[in-house]
């Protein structure tokens, strides 16, 4: 059976309807779901700071530039999962913070 990453996403979609909303009560229990989920997703990368995005250089730009523009997508859909998870009161408190990899810690 062939299996390909659309598919595989409609399920994760349908089966994370069930991820709490973090309300800094579960945040342990949260936490692993929601690390689990952007592992699935191949986008809890953007989260390490020791990770950071390549500048272009002369010879690889188009490879780096390709990433750079991967990676910024990747962001914006990791802020997106991890702030669609939580409590109102907490999407008000970190909604204005872009970086998704300060969301994060700052919940931690």
């Amino acid at each position: 059976m062939e299996h390909d990453s659309s598919s595989g996403i409609k399920m994760m979609n349908q089966e994370f309807v069930k991820l709490n909303c973090f309300d800094g009560i579960n945040d342990q229990r949260w936490k692993d779901k929601m690390m689990f989920l952007l592992t699935f997703l191949k986008i809890a990368y953007v989260l390490d700071i020791n990770q950071p995005a390549a500048e272009p250089k002369e010879g690889d730009f188009d490879q780096v530039k390709a990433t750079h523009v991967k990676r910024e997508e990747d962001e914006l859909l990791c802020r997106g999962h991890i702030l669609n998870s939580l409590s109102d009161r907490l999407f008000d408190l970190y909604s204005s913070i872009k970086s998704p990899s300060e969301i994060w810690n700052a919940l931690e």
